[in-house]
């Protein structure tokens, strides 16, 4: 092969997998020159590059959210430095990948097989950017929510782009109008509020249960190793358990726009027969 054609060969290369100068070189060699062998060739390596990576810890990233008039997902894609999560490319690999989550519905395992613009599937597109970019790079959670007659509302905190940031919250929210002004300054107003106060669900009834239950004890063996009485004990317990739901149910928690007056307050003030159906919020790396 002329070193003319060689560099030619190289270059297209490059331009197909992402790989350094010397990698297509010696993949090219290694395949007598053969494009399509040699792509092969590079993406096992990739994937031997990308498996060592894996190993280790991914607390960056983005959060990305697609919606539209019928549902909305939101998903979590994880590197190891802010200073990847700030290159365009990773971020254009996000944002269609947060497309195809809403098509799939929140299915990873679907998602993974799923094409991509350039007809080549989600997981091995993943492997190509792990082997490019030389981070582990990785699909975390992800939720897909179908409106059912309500109305989504989307806030990014630290953001990107309109879809994309370190935090995203969706909420969704029925009303006897889901036309008015007033309900969608509230709808917008609630994921902000999401976003900064962290709810862990809607209602005590919606609380996990097992959750409870652990506060309750770690509170009450916390007590007990005071010496206070059992009685004194039970109803400090009490307190600070009632205490613990407040600050982590929605609909209990102080509304942070105006902190005299509870969520559920501020819904009911509004007038409009409002209903929080479901809400959902990633930080990265939490």
């Amino acid at each position: 092969m002329s070193t003319d054609n060689n560099l030619v060969k190289i270059k297209q290369l490059r331009a197909s997998t992402g790989a350094g100068f010397k990698d297509c070189g010696l993949a090219l060699s290694e395949c007598n020159g053969d494009i399509e062998k040699s792509i092969e060739y590079l993406r096992i390596k990739g994937i031997s590059k990308a498996s060592k990576k894996m190993e280790r810890l991914a607390k960056e990233g983005l959060v990305c959210v697609s919606h539209n008039e019928k549902n909305s997902s939101i998903i979590e894609i994880n590197c190891e430095t802010d200073f990847v999560a700030k290159n365009q490319e990773y971020q254009k690999f996000c944002n269609e990948i947060s497309d195809l989550n809403l098509q799939e519905k929140g299915n990873i395992d679907k998602l993974a097989k799923t094409k991509m613009s350039d007809d080549i599937i989600v997981e091995e597109n993943l492997v190509k950017l792990i082997a490019k970019i030389g981070e582990k790079i990785s699909i975390g959670r992800t939720k897909y929510l179908n409106h059912n007659n309500a109305k989504s509302f989307v806030y990014i905190h630290n953001s990107v782009n309109e879809n994309a940031g370190k935090l995203g919250v969706i909420s969704l929210i029925k009303s006897n109008n889901n036309n008015n002004e007033k309900f969608k300054e509230f709808g917008r107003k609630l994921s902000m509020h999401i976003a900064a106060s962290n709810p862990l669900s809607i209602d005590e009834n919606s609380l996990n249960k097992d959750l409870i239950e652990k506060e309750k004890n770690i509170v009450h063996e916390e007590l007990k190793s005071s010496g206070k009485p059992e009685n004194i004990i039970e109803k400090i317990s009490k307190g600070r358990l009632t205490k613990f739901i407040q600050e982590n149910t929605l609909l209990n928690q102080y509304w942070v726009m105006d902190p005299k007056k509870k969520v559920k307050e501020i819904m009911q003030d509004l007038n409009m027969d409002l209903y929080i159906i479901d809400f959902v919020r990633y930080k990265i790396g939490e």
